[in-house]
């Protein structure tokens, strides 16, 4: 492989990663304001952070990933995107607090970016 392929292909699924993170924190933060003042039960702030995560990998899959080998690019992305926001929670919360949903969320943000980076390169026509 080509040295500029990986460092494209590296930024590609950082810049991706980095924005679907900043995303969510964004996002759920106004979720977390929101709950503060309905106090729902337990499975609805997990259900919204699901839904935001998925969602923001997803739509940043489909919108940074090009063509070449967008799968495996958009796979590395949904991994990294929850490994990092697990990370910045645990700095902003005071500790790691990764329970048995955990590899599921990497399963299945991993599956959603890509399925947004296929859908991506096969919307983009360069």
């Amino acid at each position: 492989m080509e040295k500029s392929f990986l460092r494209s292909a590296a930024w590609e699924t950082g810049k991706t990663a980095l924005s679907a993170t900043a995303f969510s924190m964004f996002a759920l933060a106004i979720v977390a304001v929101i709950v503060k003042a309905a106090a729902p039960a337990e499975w609805v702030i997990r259900v919204c952070n699901w839904t935001v995560k998925c969602l923001g990998v997803f739509a940043f899959s489909l919108l940074f990933i090009k063509r070449e080998r967008a799968l495996f690019k958009g796979l590395a992305a949904g991994i990294f995107s929850v490994v990092l926001t697990m990370l910045l929670f645990a700095a902003i919360g005071g500790g790691f607090h990764v329970t048995w949903f955990f590899p599921l969320e990497l399963f299945v943000c991993a599956l959603l970016g890509g399925a947004g980076a296929l859908l991506g390169a096969k919307l983009r026509k360069n």
